[in-house]
């Protein structure tokens, strides 16, 4: 099913590349980070021209639960304790100038999409986990964030305690990229097919360019970068749900089984975004997700009426940070905004202002701590051999019993699961995902599948 996003924007259709085209920049993906990085490559005078192998916004960003927000799970201990407090304040900083550059530009283009200030919470149903929050609130306001530790919340039940941070925001993510995209020169159906140095090579025409952005989400290039060894996948579940009650706050579960929720006005309605299931993508074989949801709406919210449900998918890095600027050392005109980890709105954000500054030749005060050629082995090590445990069980397994199978993915041959909840093929060694029929949704991979019939 499609998100509530996509129910109430429709977004103008774009043009195929049929052509060879000279241009300063070049962005690959029309996701929130690829136009950003346009966008304010274009507002300070450069030329750009944005392919997209889908349609505008048909990935990660439409399926968002759209917070903008500094608080990333109990990230800012972690920092801490991992990078020090420098790396920690430049990680802070930088995502809350990007809330307030999202007001800016919302400011400046007079763009309606129901953005709003409000507060953010982390919270526990556990008093054992107390005090991890009250550790994030000291490490937070290290980094120059206003947090503070409370026990009221607007959620059905009750908690142990909770993380607020004040003034975060809220917005509708597709109002404000149609907005934003409007004077942009992108093209869509126009998956990029190989790349040598300057020149981005589509199906029926190239692009040289000077510079590079990889912003389509995850980097199917196996070299150089070795982004395939640097980060897995994860999906999770969302019901939009008309309720009674309106919801100012956000809020997200540090348990096991916590939830994600939020609120949307639209147009005298109230409605609130209940996610979670999360899980490595190509381990829901049993499904029940969305079931799952439902009896929790059902105790929660036992008026409410869903409007939507749909799955989101996230690249999730090995240490928590996502990883923005230079691809590779080797060559220093390719850029990467990829990693974000559950917190895409921001690091997009993040990201545009950073890449934006390196090609522009300028210094940004907070790239340091998202250079992708970091390698922090105690942050690092635990989840990189539980990647490449993953990898190795993938690349071994057997077919699976069904009258139809699938090849092996196209990306590196990793065999592939089956999502009972959105009877989609799913790769469980770097995620990516294919249709019922085999066509790649979404990547590394970048080709379709040989589709087999199974003998009996």
């Amino acid at each position: 099913m499609e998100s509530i996003w996509k129910q109430q924007i429709q977004l103008p259709k774009r043009s195929v590349l049929k052509e060879d085209i000279h241009i300063k920049n070049v962005v690959i993906g029309a996701g929130m980070a690829g136009l950003l990085t346009a966008y304010m490559l274009q507002e300070r005078g450069q030329e750009v021209a944005v392919l997209e192998a889908n349609t505008v916004a048909s990935g990660q960003t439409g399926h968002t639960t759209a917070k903008i927000t500094s608080q990333h799970n109990l990230i800012y201990a972690y920092l801490v304790e991992k990078f020090g407090e420098e790396k920690a304040l430049q990680y802070g900083r930088a995502n809350e100038k990007a809330i307030r550059e999202y007001e800016r530009i919302i400011q400046k283009e007079k763009i309606d999409c129901h953005f709003r200030r409000c507060s953010a919470y982390l919270y526990t149903e556990q008093e054992e986990r107390v005090q991890e929050l009250e550790n994030e609130v000291q490490a937070a306001r290290l980094c120059g964030i206003e947090a503070e530790f409370t026990k009221k919340t607007e959620l059905p039940f009750s908690v142990a305690g909770a993380v607020r941070f004040h003034n975060q925001a809220q917005f509708h993510p597709l109002e404000f990229v149609k907005k934003i995209s409007e004077k942009l020169r992108i093209y869509e159906h126009s998956r990029v097919t190989r790349l040598e140095d300057h020149c981005v090579f589509t199906e029926h025409g190239m692009v040289e360019a000077e510079h590079v952005v990889f912003a389509c989400h995850y980097p199917w290039l196996l070299t150089p970068g070795y982004y395939f060894l640097r980060m897995h996948q994860e999906r999770s579940y969302v019901l939009a749900l008309e309720t009674k009650k309106e919801m100012g706050g956000m809020y997200l579960g540090i348990d096991t089984e916590g939830y994600s929720f939020r609120g949307i006005e639209e147009d005298g309605k109230h409605m609130i975004l209940l996610d979670g299931g999360s899980h490595r993508t190509g381990e829901n074989i049993e499904g029940g997700k969305y079931q799952m949801l439902r009896k929790r709406a059902q105790e929660w919210y036992p008026e409410s009426k869903e409007q939507a449900h749909w799955s989101a998918q996230d690249c999730m890095p090995l240490d928590k940070i996502p990883y923005i600027g230079y691809f590779s050392s080797d060559i220093p005109n390719w850029y990467v905004a990829t990693g974000f980890g559950k917190w895409g709105m921001t690091s997009s954000m993040v990201a545009a202002e950073i890449i934006t500054d390196m090609i522009l030749g300028l210094e940004n005060e907070n790239e340091e701590v998202f250079a992708p050629q970091r390698f922090p082995v105690t942050a690092m090590s635990g989840n990189l051999a539980e990647n490449t445990a993953k990898a190795v069980k993938g690349l071994s397994k057997q077919f699976m019993n069904t009258d139809q199978i699938p090849s092996k993915c196209s990306h590196m041959g990793c065999k592939l699961e089956k999502n009972a909840d959105e009877g989609t093929w799913e790769c469980p060694c770097h995620g990516s995902g294919f249709s019922a029929d085999g066509e790649v949704l979404r990547g590394p991979a970048q080709e379709n599948l040989a589709m087999y019939k199974k003998c009996h």
